[in-house]
């Protein structure tokens, strides 16, 4: 399975990652999906694991795929922001 090409991906949030305040960043470090879509993605993972995954369950499986890289890379930011403004006080 493909995935989001990080550096390319990570130049083009760095804007975003500016705007982040720190009680922002707190939010978005603790940000996970709720326990249904997670089971629904550790069932397609298993899936894909296993070869057996649809067409259709292949094409949801990559968006969940690049919606966890582009969520995992802001919140890799969120934590170098709270790094910064802790070091800071």
């Amino acid at each position: 399975m493909k995935t989001l090409d990080a550096p390319i991906l990570d130049r083009l949030i760095d804007p975003l990652g500016r705007m982040l305040t720190p009680d922002v960043a707190r939010k978005l470090v603790h940000y996970r999906f709720d326990a249904a879509t997670q089971a629904h993605i550790d069932k397609l993972a298993r899936k894909c694991n296993a070869g057996d995954l649809t067409d259709d369950e292949d094409r949801e499986y990559a968006t969940y795929v690049h919606a966890i890289d582009f969520i995992a890379i802001l919140q890799a930011k969120a934590r170098a922001i709270l790094r910064r403004s802790a070091a800071a006080k």
